[in-house]
């Protein structure tokens, strides 16, 4: 099952509209669990840390033997390194901090397409479902005494896998269809939760506004003054 380790904290940013969510610090996340969801760009950026300050044109900072490492490429590696980072940090506060279906509604509320939260939640809804049906089919096989081999009755085997999966993935929507027809489902979902606006949101929304505004007219002053 998926868990929501950061949407269950107390802090006063989970108080806040989902809509509003920011910063990550603020959160009062679990460090050690965004250093783990942090590793994979790290991974990326190591390998881009690795390549392009010596394969980019520039001044040279400094020469390890037959290598030059160029001032330019090291600045475009740091500009990189810090708006990954930078960017998956809010991603988490944004993100994490809050239950799919709390992130559901709040996008239907934002007035985006209603089948694209439809299938944002039940994508998540039955995605570990159909990781059961997996985890089941290959125990199956298993008790068959199946040894995946490099062979081509082990692709075969392989091949009827996936399409029985697809075969159940099937049969289960199409159950989860006339279960939600038969509940009275007419295209919308209706949420108990609501976020009754107050003090603390405005405050933070224009906060946040005024963080972008500046952001943006740094980057334009900087695009027209090269």
């Amino acid at each position: 099952m998926i868990r929501e380790s950061f949407a269950e904290g107390k802090s006063w940013m989970h108080g806040i509209d989902p809509r509003l969510l920011f910063m990550a610090f603020a959160a009062r996340l679990d460090f050690r669990e965004v250093m783990h969801r942090l590793l994979a760009p790290v991974i990326f950026l190591l390998l881009l840390w690795a390549v392009l300050p010596w394969s980019y044109e520039g001044d040279a900072l400094t020469v390890l033997g037959p290598v030059v490492i160029t001032r330019p490429g090291v600045t475009l590696c740091a500009q990189i390194s810090l708006k990954t980072v930078s960017l998956t940090v809010a991603f988490i506060a944004l993100v994490a901090t809050m239950t799919v279906d709390t992130l559901g509604h709040s996008l239907n509320r934002l007035q985006l397409p209603d089948k694209m939260v439809h299938m944002i939640l039940i994508t998540y809804r039955y995605l570990f479902v159909l990781e059961q049906e997996y985890q089941r089919l290959v125990r199956a096989m298993k008790i068959r005494n199946f040894h995946p081999k490099t062979n081509l009755h082990s692709y075969r085997t392989y091949a009827y896998l996936v399409g029985m999966l697809f075969v159940r993935a099937s049969e289960r929507a199409r159950r989860v269809h006339s279960a939600m027809i038969c509940r009275g489902f007419n295209g919308r979902f209706v949420s108990l939760r609501e976020f009754p606006p107050n003090p603390r949101n405005h405050v933070f929304s224009l906060c946040t506004t005024l963080s972008l505004v500046l952001l943006v007219t740094l980057e334009w002053v900087k695009g027209a003054n090269p």
